[in-house]
Parts: structure tokens; sequence; C-alpha cells
């Protein structure tokens, strides 16, 4: 994938190239995966001014404050898995778009913001919980959530569970969330090593997801760049594609749809044991009009 000059600027939204889908898979018979893309916005009105070409510097509009893209799986398995994973995403988006300061605190108290975020998610945790309750539901009710939102110059993740976030960049793909599972806490105690632990009975065994009895929401800041290319997905991708064919797919795109289209026809073929869920995000330099 060719690499052009990163502009010293935001991206307008139309250099977004951003797209995401969810599938049942092959085996299951209910997706329990949820998604979410949204932008913020704020809007400028000028009503009446004598200062000289006040429209063009301050022109009547939208100015895209925040993006922000989301994925919930459902714990499998769990009572009403899909309905957590929905109050899940539902919630987050009510306290993020009713909380201004995440929209003009964020570059100003980075610190301010991840305490945000992680209310954000106990409140969804909450929410999850009261439905559970209401219901009279037994057993667990819960659902992992991996969250993007990029605030420029800057993005967060807000991570619960063992959704994933990747970032494709100069041919290199990282995992930049930890899986918030038994397998990888054994592996950061040094009792299993990490190239077993995908194999490990405990792989898929959550130690902390929105709804179940330990909740631990982890937020991490990190600089934006054109170069980036995003991927936001449930463990339905990663359990029969592999992290090097991903980067592939990455590295060769034409654009965000033909690659998660992509991703998931080679889930699918895998074997698409569980529901697959992906967003993949890139910007796409454009001359200035």
């Amino acid at each position: 994938m060719s690499e052009t000059a990163a502009p010293p600027r935001k991206p307008r939204d139309d250099e977004m190239d951003v797209f995401g889908l969810s599938h049942t898979g092959t085996v299951r018979k209910e997706n329990q995966d949820h998604y979410l893309m949204a932008t913020f916005h704020k809007r400028i009105n000028v009503i009446s001014s004598n200062l000289p070409d006040i429209e063009q510097r301050f022109p009547n509009g939208e100015q895209r404050l925040a993006y922000l893209a989301m994925v919930a799986d459902g714990v499998g398995g769990g009572v009403g898995g899909a309905e957590a994973s929905a109050i899940a995403l539902e919630s987050l988006m009510r306290y993020v778009d009713g909380s201004v300061t995440v929209y003009y605190g964020a570059t100003a108290d980075a610190t301010e913001f991840s305490e945000l975020l992680q209310s954000a998610a106990m409140q969804a945790h909450d929410a999850v919980r009261a439905r559970r309750d209401e219901q009279g539901l037994r057993g667990t009710m819960a659902t992992t959530l991996t969250m993007y939102i990029g605030v420029w110059p800057t993005y967060y993740l807000l991570q619960v569970g063992d959704s994933r976030y990747y970032v494709w960049r100069n041919g290199v793909l990282s995992q930049v969330t930890r899986d918030q599972t038994m397998a990888q806490d054994l592996v950061d105690d040094g009792i299993l090593k990490a190239s077993t632990a995908g194999n490990s009975p405990m792989a898929h065994v959550l130690s902390s997801a929105i709804g179940a009895d330990k909740t631990m929401p982890v937020v991490t800041r990190l600089d934006a760049d054109w170069n980036n290319v995003h991927l936001i997905c449930s463990d339905g991708l990663t359990k029969h594609v592999t992290d090097a064919r991903i980067a592939e797919i990455l590295g060769s795109m034409t654009s965000a749809k033909q690659a998660a289209e992509q991703l998931l026809q080679e889930a699918l073929d895998g074997g698409g044991s569980d529901n697959i869920t992906i967003i993949i995000g890139r910007t796409t330099p454009k001359p200035l009009a």
C-alpha cells in the first residue's frame, strides 16, 4: 500500500475511509455481536457581523469534533449476550453524547477524559446488570467492549474483555489492546507461554467483561497518524485468521469495505465458529479545494 506525505491537519470527512460489518458465522444461530460508528459535531451559525470575510473564516456548517467506533461481543452461551452487547453500546453512546467535556476538554486534559471513558464503561456495566436484575435472569449476562474515539490529534481506546484493536502502519500490524482472559493473565504471571496461550482452554475465558462479576476498563491514549490503518474486531475473526494474514490484507487493501469483506470471508472459510464483527478505518489525503 503506497503512502503519501501526511498533511499537518485533521482529516476532513471526505478523507475518511471507514467500513463496518457483522456476521452470525456458520455455526451459531444468533448474532450476539453489535457494532456502532458515529461522529460528533458542533455547528457554527454566523447570524450577523461586520467582520470582513467572516463567512470564509467561519463558514456556517458542522465541524467534526470526534469519531467513535465500538464493537461489543455478547458473552458466548451467556444468558442475553446479544442484549448485553446492545445495551453496552447504547449506554456508552448516551454517556458520550451527554458529556460536553468529551468534546471540548479531551485534548486539554487527557486524565479527565480517560476518567470519563472509564466512568462510561462502568455506567454500561451497571446498565447491563440492571437489565439482568429486571428480567430476573440467572447466570451471566455480559459483553466485551472495544471502543475507539478519535479527538484529533489523539485517539483513545477503551477496552474490556477480548475483542481487539489493531493498528497497521508502515507494514507492521500491532495488537494494541490486551486480551482480558484467564490465559493472558497466566501469561502475564509467567505460568503459561505466550506461544501456547491461544490453544489453552482458558484462551476465551474472560477475566473481565461488562456485566460480569469483574469489570476492569482500561483506557489507552495514542497519537493520531494519517498512515494508521485501524481495525476493531470480535474474536470471531481472530479465531480463524492469523495476525500475519490480517497484516497482508490490510497492507494491500484498496478500501475499508474491500478489506473488511475479505477478512470476513476468510474467517467464514476458516470455520466461522463464532459471530464475526469487523470495523476498518483509515485516512486518505485529498487535495484541498
